[in-house]
C-alpha cells in the first residue's frame, strides 16, 4: 500500500460547462416634455431627426405631447436613450427652441 492516493481520472465523469446567464441591460425611456413655444412641426422634425419615427408615427407622438403633457419618443439602452436626449437638446438649443427632452427607467 502506497502513502500517495490513487489518481483521479476525468475519462468516465460526465462535464458539462456551465453557460454564463447572460442579463439584458436596464432600458430607459426617452420623453418629450410639452411648453408653449416650441412648434408642432419642429417637434416633428425631431421625431423624424432624431428617433427615426416616420411623419405619421412622428404626429401621433407630437399630439400626445401636446395634449398630455409629455410623450415616449423611444425605449433603449441608458448609453443610447442617454445619447438622444443629448442631440434633441442641442438641436433644439440650436433651432432657438425650449423643447425639453429627458429620460426614466423603464419598468415594463
Amino acid at each position: 500500500m502506497s502513502d500517495f492516493p490513487e489518481p483521479i481520472h476525468d475519462n468516465d465523469l460526465a462535464v458539462e460547462t456551465a453557460r454564463p446567464k447572460l442579463k439584458r441591460p436596464p432600458l430607459y425611456r426617452v420623453l418629450l416634455l410639452n411648453d408653449d413655444y416650441t412648434t408642432m412641426d419642429f417637434v416633428i422634425d425631431v421625431l423624424t431627426q432624431i428617433f427615426n419615427h416616420d411623419e405619421e408615427k412622428a404626429a401621433q407622438i407630437m399630439l400626445h405631447v401636446h395634449q398630455k403633457g409629455a410623450g415616449i419618443c423611444g425605449v433603449y439602452t441608458r448609453e443610447i436613450a442617454e445619447t438622444k436626449v443629448e442631440q434633441v437638446l442641442q438641436y433644439a438649443q440650436a433651432q432657438k427652441h425650449p423643447l425639453q427632452c429627458t429620460m426614466e427607467p423603464d419598468d415594463d
